[in-house]
Protein backbone atom coordinates (compact mmCIF):
# COMPACT_ATOMS: atom_id res chain seq x y z
CA UNK A 1 0.00 0.00 0.00
CA UNK A 2 2.80 2.43 0.81
CA UNK A 3 4.18 1.83 -2.69
CA UNK A 4 0.94 3.15 -4.19
CA UNK A 5 1.02 6.18 -1.92
CA UNK A 6 4.68 6.82 -2.76
CA UNK A 7 3.90 6.70 -6.49
CA UNK A 8 0.98 9.08 -6.08
CA UNK A 9 3.07 11.49 -4.04
CA UNK A 10 5.88 11.36 -6.62
CA UNK A 11 3.43 12.05 -9.46
CA UNK A 12 1.86 14.90 -7.50
CA UNK A 13 5.30 16.43 -6.94
CA UNK A 14 6.12 16.22 -10.66
CA UNK A 15 2.87 17.95 -11.57
CA UNK A 16 3.50 20.69 -9.00
CA UNK A 17 7.02 21.30 -10.31
CA UNK A 18 5.70 21.52 -13.86
CA UNK A 19 3.00 24.01 -12.84
CA UNK A 20 5.56 26.16 -11.02
CA UNK A 21 7.88 26.11 -14.03
CA UNK A 22 5.06 27.14 -16.39
CA UNK A 23 3.86 29.91 -14.07
CA UNK A 24 7.30 31.42 -13.67
CA UNK A 25 8.13 31.29 -17.38
CA UNK A 26 5.11 33.04 -18.81
CA UNK A 27 4.89 36.78 -18.86
CA UNK A 28 1.83 38.20 -20.52
CA UNK A 29 3.17 41.73 -20.91
CA UNK A 30 6.63 43.18 -21.44
CA UNK A 31 8.17 45.27 -18.69
CA UNK A 32 7.36 48.96 -19.10
CA UNK A 33 9.68 51.91 -18.52
CA UNK A 34 6.81 54.17 -17.37
CA UNK A 35 3.81 53.40 -15.16
CA UNK A 36 0.55 52.75 -17.03
CA UNK A 37 -1.42 54.67 -14.38
CA UNK A 38 0.63 57.77 -13.54
CA UNK A 39 3.17 57.76 -16.40
CA UNK A 40 6.06 58.23 -13.95
CA UNK A 41 9.30 56.38 -14.76
CA UNK A 42 9.57 52.92 -13.23
CA UNK A 43 12.97 52.54 -11.52
CA UNK A 44 15.38 50.34 -13.47
CA UNK A 45 15.89 47.99 -10.51
CA UNK A 46 12.12 47.35 -10.36
CA UNK A 47 12.03 46.73 -14.11
CA UNK A 48 14.82 44.18 -13.72
CA UNK A 49 13.44 42.42 -10.64
CA UNK A 50 9.71 42.37 -11.47
CA UNK A 51 9.36 40.73 -14.86
CA UNK A 52 6.48 42.26 -16.76
CA UNK A 53 5.91 45.13 -14.32
CA UNK A 54 3.40 47.67 -15.56
CA UNK A 55 3.10 50.03 -12.59
CA UNK A 56 5.32 51.93 -10.18
CA UNK A 57 5.30 50.71 -6.58
CA UNK A 58 2.76 53.32 -5.42
CA UNK A 59 0.28 52.58 -8.23
CA UNK A 60 0.78 48.81 -7.90
CA UNK A 61 0.01 49.01 -4.19
CA UNK A 62 -3.16 51.00 -4.88
CA UNK A 63 -4.14 48.59 -7.67
CA UNK A 64 -3.73 45.53 -5.44
CA UNK A 65 -5.60 47.23 -2.60
CA UNK A 66 -8.56 48.02 -4.85
CA UNK A 67 -8.57 44.48 -6.26
CA UNK A 68 -8.56 43.00 -2.77
CA UNK A 69 -11.62 45.04 -1.81
CA UNK A 70 -13.41 43.86 -4.93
Amino acid sequence: MSDTIDKAQYQSELILQQQIRIATQKTSLPTRTHCIDCDEPIPLLRQQKVTGCQRCVVCQTQFESQRARG
